[in-house]
């Protein structure tokens, strides 16, 4: 079946190469122009490329109000040098970035990777619990005792490999290679990112201690004991 990738941007000529990239990649497309209407139909899509600067909603704005209900996997499209908001858009629950001017090759390398790895979380077998930490990654679900926590598909899937190897300390490295695969590059700050949003709800949660920084070597789950 084919997966259907929502594309958000003000500009009709870069919805153009988008949607030709994505098709000749095999994936159906529908496309919006301002960030209402982004909104609207982002819940309805597999994943969501969202560009930042958009008139009626900004891309931030947008991603903000999804996630308060949607863990649809976002891409943002950001302008060249914004660093700011690449960082503040994975804060917010992105899962990935690309500047632009971009590589239309890049984003469809970026969001098959995206899609690959939400598709591995969904299949991997069984739950697995920590403390009053659980996972279920067959129903994309995390507890903290009988209270659920909304994660982004990126957050799970870096949770679910935590929580393999609970007492083993891995590498940023390691992360960005099991978590994006081995042939995109990722910056350790976008991965910095990913953790730190990461923590910020486990701990909302009533889970402050669910992973530890080994310093010098890497991340480990914590003792989760709440």
């Amino acid at each position: 079946m084919s997966r259907h990738i929502l594309i958000a941007d003000d500009d009709a000529a870069i919805r153009d190469v988008l949607r030709i990239a994505l098709g000749q990649a095999g994936f159906e497309t529908s496309e919006v122009g301002d960030g209402a209407a982004a909104l609207k139909a982002a819940p309805e899509a597999d994943l969501v490329l969202l560009d930042i600067g958009m008139p009626e909603m900004d891309g931030l704005e947008v991603c903000r109000e999804l996630r308060k209900t949607s863990a649809v996997p976002i891409l943002f499209l950001t302008a060249q040098g914004d660093e700011i908001d690449r960082i503040v858009g994975l804060e917010m629950g992105a899962d990935d970035y690309v500047p632009k001017p971009f590589s239309p090759r890049e984003v469809v390398a970026r969001v098959k990777a995206i899609l690959k790895r939400g598709a591995a979380t969904e299949v991997a077998a069984g739950s697995v619990r920590r403390g009053i930490l659980s996972v279920d990654v067959d129903r994309h679900q995390c507890h903290v005792g009988d209270a659920q926590v909304t994660l982004t598909a990126r957050e799970m899937e870096l949770l679910a490999q935590l929580m393999k190897r609970p007492d083993h300390v891995m590498s940023r490295p390691q992360l960005v290679d099991t978590v994006y695969g081995t042939n995109i590059h990722v910056s350790d700050r976008t991965m910095d990112s990913h953790l730190r949003n990461l923590r910020t709800k486990l701990a909302k949660a009533g889970v402050p201690d669910a992973i530890e920084t080994v310093h010098g070597v890497g991340v480990r789950m914590g003792p989760c004991r709440g």
